[in-house]
């Protein structure tokens, strides 16, 4: 029954997207904000997004930089990961297409890639590791790693 849920769920969100008609000349949108802040950081998606599940399945929406709507559908009992692009347009333009697909269950695995996160997890674990092994004090400012749950 969920599986059905999310099917429609994808089909609703599509089917607006498809039919919406080309603004004409005199109707074009305002530009969009910008896409990043200073120093390059991109900025979320503008727009709507959708999300649904049923314990097996998990199905996320939304538009991608360029203004197609994408589908990303994740089998959480296989990881397994697939991805679908619909764009808009005239009938003959119109598409949803299969954009890619792959097992994900040794990505969950990875500590960390491509991190540009002030504390990586490697870091944490240490810090977290020694002020429990006693070897470290209280940090005078910065990081506070804590003591762990009791």
């Amino acid at each position: 029954m969920r599986i059905e849920w999310l099917s429609l769920t994808a089909v609703l969100v599509a089917v607006p997207f498809f039919t919406l008609p080309a603004p004409s000349a005199e109707q074009q949108p305002a530009p969009l904000p910008p896409t990043e802040v200073p120093g390059g950081l991109p900025l979320g998606a503008t727009g709507f997004g959708m999300a649904d599940s049923n314990g097996d399945m998990i199905a996320v929406s939304g538009p991608s930089r360029t203004g197609e709507l994408v589908l990303f559908v994740i089998d959480t009992k296989t990881k397994q990961l697939a991805v679908y692009q619909a764009t808009g347009g005239s009938k003959s333009t119109r598409e949803v297409a299969f954009v890619g697909a792959r097992r994900i269950d040794y990505d969950l695995r990875v500590l960390g890639y491509n991190d540009e996160s002030e504390h990586p997890y490697r870091a944490l674990k240490q810090r977290f590791e020694e002020r429990e092994a006693g070897k470290a004090s209280a940090p005078t400012r910065g990081l506070d790693v804590g003591t762990p749950p009791r």
